[in-house]
């Protein structure tokens, strides 16, 4: 019996091993950039995640929606944080239906801070209708859905080219350096200039690639800088805890002769 679990864990282990360096073989290895967010004690640039909302409005939003934020997070401590009135405002760029009205109708209204962020088509098969027969998938939690996290999506977003002489492409289909297989649905997204940002900074495909993913890393965790204080605060709390366990114990002992 352990021989046979044995044999098993080696087969488990070969094959893992085969299954990764072809991966490898057929993708790169993953781009990254200095993320603010990585680390014990990382925060997220407001200004990387102000720009990073724009450029997923403007490039992103028409194909992908974000459905667990609401308006209101964009001007929560931790987030972008725009202010009150500016998030109020980017709601109001926005319909929603609400009712029924006294009449008994649906209506539209322009959204409020209390509403989820709008979605670009109003079911899955509009969806897919729009898009050639593929579903553009929520990004909510893209990054944590995907291997490889933000250094993926940045990949992928940087990660177009002309395809080899030897991989041949089918019509709607895209050659990505990053992506399994090489092949990708999703047409090359950005282009340098393709958003004229607020603050003025330069739009390389680069530059809104961050801020982007960035932007995608706090929908994925909106309070993950009010989880690293209680982290900290909890291992401070450890620390001195052991030391007090200890010295009392120590002294607690210490009333103990030892026998002879």
């Amino acid at each position: 019996m352990k021989n046979f679990f044995k044999s098993i864990f080696i087969i488990f282990l070969v094959t893992s091993l085969f299954s990764q360096k072809a991966f490898t073989d057929e993708t790169k290895k993953l781009l990254s950039t200095d993320w603010s967010f990585k680390g014990f004690f990382g925060k997220f640039d407001r200004a990387s995640l102000q720009r990073g909302y724009q450029v997923y409005t403007e490039v992103c939003a028409s194909c992908h929606s974000i459905k667990y934020l609401s308006y209101r997070n964009l001007s929560e401590k931790g987030g972008p944080e725009f202010s009150e009135e500016q998030a109020k405002a980017i709601a109001a760029n926005f319909e929603v239906t609400d009712g029924p009205n006294d009449e008994g109708e649906m209506f539209t209204r322009p959204a409020k801070l209390s509403d989820k962020f709008v979605k670009p088509y109003k079911n899955v098969k509009e969806a897919m209708a729009s898009n050639g027969g593929a579903y553009p998938p929520d990004m909510s939690v893209l990054v944590k859905a995907r291997s490889g996290g933000v250094d993926y999506i940045y990949s992928i977003l940087l990660g177009y080219d002309d395809p080899p002489g030897d991989i041949s492409l089918e019509d709607g289909v895209y050659y990505n350096a990053h992506m399994y297989g090489n092949k990708i649905a999703m047409p090359k997204p950005l282009s340098e200039g393709l958003v004229e940002y607020n603050d003025g900074t330069e739009a390389t495909e680069e530059q809104m690639a961050k801020d982007v993913v960035t932007f995608l890393a706090w929908a994925a965790e909106p309070h993950l800088e009010a989880r690293h204080k209680i982290g900290f605060k909890a291992i401070i709390y450890l620390i001195i805890l052991s030391f007090l366990v200890y010295f009392s114990m120590k002294r607690l002992w210490s009333r103990i002769e030892p026998k002879v």
